[in-house]
């Protein structure tokens, strides 16, 4: 079985050890009976915050969008086309 890690550790703080062929255990060695609808939740937050910074790294440079902004009074054609690209590359999660 291929457990998600990063999931269940957000759902499981006491998670100490998840190997995908043994089992999940916390730092005494006993078993962590895990719920896949929490581990699903997890992942469901895991992928928003991923989102967020994945996109937030990719948008151009907040001076260079005010200044835009400003100079302008709108986004001009090119800093528009920026952020759709980046909003395109990285859409909102549901």
């Amino acid at each position: 079985m291929n457990y998600d890690h990063d999931a269940i550790r957000k759902a499981y703080p006491n998670a100490f050890i998840i190997d995908d062929d043994a089992g999940i255990f916390d730092e005494e060695g006993n078993t962590v009976t895990v719920e896949q609808s929490k581990v699903d939740e997890a992942r469901v937050e895991l992928n928003k915050l991923s989102y967020r910074s994945r996109r937030g790294v990719n948008y151009p440079n907040i001076g260079d969008q005010l200044d835009d902004l400003y100079h302008r009074g709108a986004f001009s054609d090119e800093m528009a086309a920026k952020i759709k690209e980046t909003k395109d590359a990285y859409p909102k999660p549901s």
